[in-house]
């Protein structure tokens, strides 16, 4: 007899901010879909707001993120026009993941700089390249 053993989901709100000074870095849930993206908008359109007096980035971390449909498409989009215009967009997203693969063919990808990790995104724009 093998004992196994369930771990919680681990919870990863949006908008749990890991803010470098400039930057606001917003994790994303594990699936962005019709069933969440509307409620996603205002949760980030929140944290912006809450930033925007020396907002220069923001980045959408998509690495916890497994499954993504053209409504993840669409929040990325809305949140790019809603963005100040001093302010860039980053994403995180893993390279053979599918919220990379849906970006791509969507062509959000031409608009929208998508990178492997944190760190890079970060590094892009925050000025904190070695």
């Amino acid at each position: 007899m093998s004992a196994v053993t369930f771990l919680p989901p681990q919870s990863r709100e949006p908008c749990e901010p890991c803010d470098p000074p400039g930057c606001a870095v917003l994790a994303m849930p594990s699936e962005i879909d019709f069933c969440n993206a509307s409620g996603l908008l205002p949760l980030i359109t929140t944290a912006v707001e809450q930033r925007s007096d020396g907002l220069r980035l923001l980045v959408l971390d998509l690495s916890a993120t497994r499954f993504m449909d053209s409504q993840g498409v669409r929040l990325i989009a809305a949140v790019r026009r809603l963005l100040p215009d001093r302010a860039l967009l980053r994403v995180v997203a893993a390279p053979k993941g599918v919220p990379s693969r849906v970006l791509e063919l969507s062509g959000l990808r031409r608009d929208v700089p998508v990178h492997d990790n944190l760190t890079e995104a970060l590094r892009s724009e925050c000025g904190t390249a070695p």
